[in-house]
């Protein structure tokens, strides 16, 4: 073969190498030592956090990761062990937990947490690991209302134990199957909303046990109820128990919340009063006089009881009163008890 088809050939061959990329540089020296594979930095590896409830250590633990701003804990194991009852909710795809009169839901992914039927945001959605839905530390203390603190590498829950006793008048009375709640010391946007659980004691003073529907507008009632709220107006917490405190069961009572327009003197020295306002039931006027009779009684929001002469034309209150009522306009009643609102400073 002459030099200049060697030469031909040669660059032929090269042309045909590089266009099918054959040509190989030098392998590249990289050493893995013992032929493992690199680990993780500690300070982006997730830290492992004990828990501890009421002294005792749970066999699960929660972890905190470089993307979460605090330790993530395991919803079933640690609501199971304060006292909740877990549901999966196939329908909403979300857990439920229930204890009393604490509800609340909880979906992966979503940083939105039911509080009393009110919605609340912890900076950290739940995340799933394994099989388990995990929920940042927070949600004990903010959504459970346990109290919670993080020491060192040990999460320590201790379950809250503590009531608060508020005494009132019933406003309204609310009952839509799901739900029941009373309010007590004011109306609309005043007083407190007391939610009612099937765990809610409800009795007389005597001890004598009442269903939710014995409840009547214009009770004064004695509540124990939780020492956490909601930030709503009105305010709302769960009740224990709902002592009535008036001496016997009343029947039906309408009521109307308004301003004393005339207060009425009759012969025989007894008083009426006439009010126009707002009707608290539907079958209520919002105009009615109302006798005030031996056994009316006359108290503040609080159920205190104070002295007739509270009772003046353009006074805020309350009347409560049976549906026994004159066909006059305004219909005439007998007062079973005023509420004599306490004029704000």
């Amino acid at each position: 073969m002459n030099k200049s088809l060697k030469t031909s050939v040669a660059l032929l061959t090269l042309s045909l190498a590089l266009t099918a990329g054959v040509v190989s540089a030098a392998p590249a020296t990289t050493s893995i030592k013992n032929n493992k594979t690199p680990q993780a930095s500690a300070s982006t590896a997730a830290k492992t956090f004990t828990i501890e409830i009421n002294g005792s250590t749970l066999s699960d633990t929660g972890f905190q990761s470089s993307s979460t701003k605090e330790p993530l804990i395991p919803l079933r194991t640690v609501a199971a062990a304060l006292g909740f009852t877990v549901t999966w909710n196939t329908d909403t795809k979300a857990v439920d937990l229930n204890k009393g009169n604490i509800f609340t839901t909880v979906k992966n992914g979503e940083d939105r947490y039911a509080i009393n039927k009110m919605y609340t945001t912890l900076g950290t959605a739940p995340q799933m690991k394994g099989n388990q839905l995990y929920v940042p530390a927070s949600f004990v203390s903010q959504v459970l209302h346990q109290t919670i603190s993080v020491e060192g590498k040990q999460i320590v829950i201790t379950p809250a134990v503590e009531h608060q006793n508020e005494s009132g008048v019933i406003t309204a009375l609310r009952n839509d199957g799901k739900f029941q709640s009373v309010q007590i010391k004011g109306t609309g946007t005043a007083g407190i909303v007391l939610n009612v659980g099937k765990d809610t004691v409800i009795q007389m003073a005597d001890g004598t046990k009442l269903a939710f529907t014995d409840l009547q507008l214009g009770m004064t009632v004695e509540a124990e109820h939780a020492m956490f709220a909601t930030l709503s107006l009105p305010p709302q917490t769960p009740a224990y128990k709902i002592t009535v405190q008036d001496s016997k069961k009343q029947g039906t009572t309408l009521a109307t919340q308004g301003t004393v327009e005339e207060v009425i003197k009759a012969e025989d020295g007894s008083l009426s009063i006439r009010i126009k306002g707002t009707a608290l039931s539907e079958q209520s006027p919002s105009e009615v006089v109302l006798r005030l009779a031996e056994d009316t009684a006359l108290v503040n929001e609080s159920g205190e009881a104070v002295e007739a002469s509270t009772l003046v034309q353009g006074a805020k209150v309350i009347g409560f009163y049976s549906p026994l009522m004159t066909k006059s306009l305004p219909p005439i009643g007998t007062a079973l008890k005023v509420v004599v609102e306490t004029v704000q400073e």
